[in-house]
């Protein structure tokens, strides 16, 4: 059970780039939690998946003798879920529908993997942690840091029409 939890129902063992295909893993099924229950199941799923996603890759690495195996991606789901938070808010908030805000989308998806990879500022520094715990918060503030960016990047593209 933890390896599939870990795996992300064995999508981290898809090469090359698991957490690749994590994050794109992610994105339809974060659609369709979105459509069934809007922004407040797309969050609840992720903490849920946060919680089941520590416990399992504490047993899969402590199993593994390896901090961080490359096929455990359910940190890069975490990550990516709540990437696309401010996607699910706003789209709710102004009644647009989800896949509407797609260049939110393609921002989320570009930004987590970015500081995902480049393991800039805190994010870098949960990766150094070595534990379990580490290799769930690194892709947590990657997360929160493209959700930033998505705001960020939203602010700036809807200017014009702010300023008119």
């Amino acid at each position: 059970m933890t390896r599939l939890i870990a795996t992300f129902f064995y999508v981290g063992h898809l090469r090359p780039a698991p957490g690749t295909w994590g994050s794109l893993a992610a994105l339809p099924l974060g659609l369709g939690l979105m459509i069934l229950g809007g922004p407040a199941l797309l969050i609840a799923a992720t903490l849920a998946l946060l919680a089941l996603g520590w416990w399992a890759v504490k047993a899969e690495t402590r199993a593994s003798g390896t901090e961080d195996p490359s096929e455990i991606v359910v940190d890069e789901v975490v990550g990516q879920w709540i990437a696309l938070w401010p996607i699910a808010i706003g789209a709710a908030h102004v009644g647009a529908a989800y896949t509407a805000l797609w260049p939110g989308w393609v921002a989320a998806f570009l930004l987590f993997r970015l500081f995902d990879v480049t393991k800039w500022g805190p994010v870098g520094w949960a990766d150094r942690r070595h534990d379990a715990g580490g290799l769930m918060l690194d892709d947590v503030i990657a997360g929160l840091m493209a959700a930033v960016g998505v705001v960020l990047l939203a602010a700036i593209a809807h200017l014009p029409v702010i300023l008119r």
